[in-house]
């Protein structure tokens, strides 16, 4: 992995408000890898959706199946000074399969800013988690979502939909169910959806193998090698190692997409994140399967960096993002 610096500077406000979800997770996680829900939600404050715009930004809940509780927060701009229809960003939020929701208050203020700062319209999918719902009910919670929002009649919104110019993002978790859903929507064909691009921030991948990052970052907040396996254990079906081509994907079980048309990708990594070199094989891993890959790091950057509106490289990532969907909207 490429050098890191030794010391992670953070705001007195971001540390205290990273004890506090350390603190939450811990209590609510078991041994036996079920969880404690009554006690992560006291960590997990909610966002209602709000029709009356919040900072250029309206939202609204729909819900898809309601059988699997699956729905998705669909936020439209409001300050565009444009009448033409908006690109539209399909997110999947983090949290390790296991935790957050779409209407969890740190992700509802990251696609508020998405939205009103992209001028797209961003799409945030509530889906199952585990270890109630183990894979693949999430990739398949993903991939019903696009199928829906293929289907839909966005006419009654105030903003309008261009789903010629869709782009699948996702963080932590979320990146990695971007990736497969990405992939499972490569082979197949929709009426109105095109897929222009993948954003991957932070993807959570992971395998087998230590790698130096993992043994090298002890310490850094949100994830650690011990959280990490105790939610893949949590999310893959009993017998199943961390090889799994949905956990390594490049790894000794991978799926060959050398073949498959798969759309651009925009791929975040940051120095202080355990999963750094994780994220840097995909990198490699993709490029070795000719597909189109763009890095960015941020040496400084720990895991869910984008969370926290206070560190410098959140406003960074949005202006990355919004640069990335410019470009790929424009394309034919």
């Amino acid at each position: 992995m490429a050098e890191t610096p030794t010391t992670l500077r953070l705001s007195l406000k971001t540390r205290l408000l990273l004890a506090a979800h350390s603190f939450g997770t811990r209590a609510a996680i078991r041994s036996d890898h079920t969880l404690n829900r009554s006690v992560l939600n006291v960590f997990d404050p909610k966002a209602a959706a709000s029709a009356k715009p919040i900072n250029g930004v309206s939202s609204f809940d729909i819900s898809v199946d309601p059988a699997r509780n699956l729905w998705f927060r669909l936020y439209a701009p409001t300050s565009t000074a444009t009448s033409d229809a908006l690109p539209v960003i399909i997110f999947f939020h983090g949290g390790g399969f296991a935790f957050m929701a779409a209407n969890s208050r740190s992700f509802d203020v990251l696609c508020r800013q998405l939205a009103r700062e992209t001028n797209a319209v961003v799409i945030s999918v509530n889906y199952r988690l585990a270890p109630e719902y183990k894979y693949p009910c999430q990739y398949e919670d993903g991939f019903d979502t696009l199928k829906y929002i293929d289907d839909m009649s966005f006419e009654s919104f105030p903003a309008s939909l261009d789903l010629g110019r869709c782009f699948i993002a996702g963080d932590s978790a979320g990146g990695n169910l971007a990736h497969h859903v990405a992939l499972k929507a490569c082979e197949h064909t929709f009426s109105n959806i095109k897929i222009k691009g993948l954003i991957a921030m932070q993807p959570f991948f992971g395998g087998e193998e230590r790698t130096e990052s993992e043994i090298k970052l002890v310490g850094a907040p949100l994830i650690s090698l011990e959280r990490s396996d105790w939610l893949w254990k949590a999310f893959l079906p009993a017998g199943s190692d961390r090889n799994h081509s949905v956990v390594n994907v490049f790894g000794p079980n991978a799926v060959d997409i050398s073949g498959v048309k798969f759309p651009a990708t925009l791929l975040f990594v940051g120095g202080f994140d355990p999963l750094h070199d994780w994220q840097k094989r995909y990198h490699e891993g993709l490029k070795k399967a000719g597909k189109e890959v763009h890095l960015v790091e941020y040496p400084n950057a720990f895991h869910g960096f984008y969370c926290f509106p206070e560190s410098p490289e959140s406003s960074l990532i949005i202006g990355e993002v919004k640069n990335f969907v410019q470009k790929q909207s424009s394309l034919a």
